[in-house]
């Protein structure tokens, strides 16, 4: 098994740092992000807890050939994946391959598992709840009584601290068998539940929907920045209800929202290049940005710094780093 721990002071490099996940996080809270991964990989499978103090949008593709689980450990506000709403009562499902699009609220506390697709099915088809549970695989949000969350949660973390101590005192082999077999259990067990609602519906919500058909159309237009009244026009719905959709979904306007998305991606061309290899000018133009003092003044109210005091190349916030 593998170990690493880190500590970020930046959404994107922390992103980039989750092993074989593509994707990308988008800060949209205002303010210095403090942010920690501490990552365990075996074989078949991948066991990390992630920690983000600001709220953001993660969009990206679930590793190919696995399956994704994850849970809450504090989730102080609402989230929302795939366009379906969550809580504290809630455990997350991506199937191998997915496209994903998740709004984690500020402060969030999430653990992770995700298995070889091959070697999970077999040991559910081993499990007496086979039939019933494929098909709540299918469903990104599940939710369970409080109770019983609590105490998954706490034997995951046991594990997660155990497996720890393993690593670090070069106990390999066996310890990762048995925690592979050990979170096997406990996931396939949770959604074979018998208090679990079976009659929940998790059908998308309207405003969820808007949300991602904005966030597409603005990542699909970089160079011009997609409006209310575009938006209301292209899905034929009323300037109103765009405002209540984001206010739901999002905690923040649609103008807001967008101008986060486009300073993301701002921020990802910054860290990716060198000084003078792209200019701040070129990325800002590449996302809509030709005012530059109106574009420096927005990139520090959402990041805290100035476009010119972010580090370049890969080399900005990342605190510490151990591995093992």
């Amino acid at each position: 098994m593998d170990l690493t721990v880190e500590h970020f002071e930046d959404v994107h490099l922390h992103a980039a740092s989750v092993h074989a996940w593509e994707q990308t996080y988008s800060q949209l809270s205002p303010g210095l992000v403090r942010s920690s991964l501490c990552q365990i990989e075996g074989t078949r499978f991948q066991f990390f807890r992630e920690r983000l103090n600001q709220r953001l949008v993660q969009h990206g593709q679930a590793p190919k050939d696995r399956v994704c689980f994850a849970l809450p450990l504090s989730s102080p506000g609402s989230a929302c994946l795939q366009g379906r709403e969550a809580d504290d009562s809630s455990i997350f499902i991506l199937g191998g391959g997915d496209e994903f699009l998740f709004h984690m609220p500020q402060g969030m506390d999430l653990l992770s598992i995700t298995f070889d697709r091959e070697t999970f099915m077999q040991t559910l088809e081993e499990s007496p709840w086979s039939g019933e549970s494929r098909q709540w695989l299918r469903q990104p949000v599940l939710r369970l009584p409080e109770r019983r969350l609590a105490q998954v949660r706490q034997r995951l973390l046991q594990l997660l601290g155990r497996s720890i101590e393993d690593v670090q005192g070069a106990v390999q082999g066996q310890a990762e068998e048995e925690l592979e077999r050990d979170l096997l259990e406990e996931m396939i067990c949770l959604i074979a539940d018998p208090e679990f609602d079976r009659d929940q519906r998790n059908a998308s919500s309207p405003g969820s929907y808007i949300v991602e058909k904005c966030h597409q159309m603005t990542l699909g237009a970089r160079q011009v920045a997609p409006s209310v009244i575009d938006l209301c026009e292209r899905l034929r719905i009323s300037r109103r209800t765009v405002q209540n959709s984001f206010r739901a979904v999002t905690q923040t306007t649609p103008v807001n929202y967008i101008r986060c998305i486009r300073l993301n991606g701002v921020r990802r061309e910054l860290l990716g290049s060198q000084p003078g290899d792209l200019s701040i000018g070129d990325a800002a133009g590449r996302w809509g940005f030709f005012h530059l003092s109106h574009f420096a003044a927005d990139y520090q109210a959402l990041f805290g710094e100035l476009p010119s005091q972010t580090r370049r190349a890969g080399g900005a916030s990342r605190v510490r780093k151990v591995a093992a």
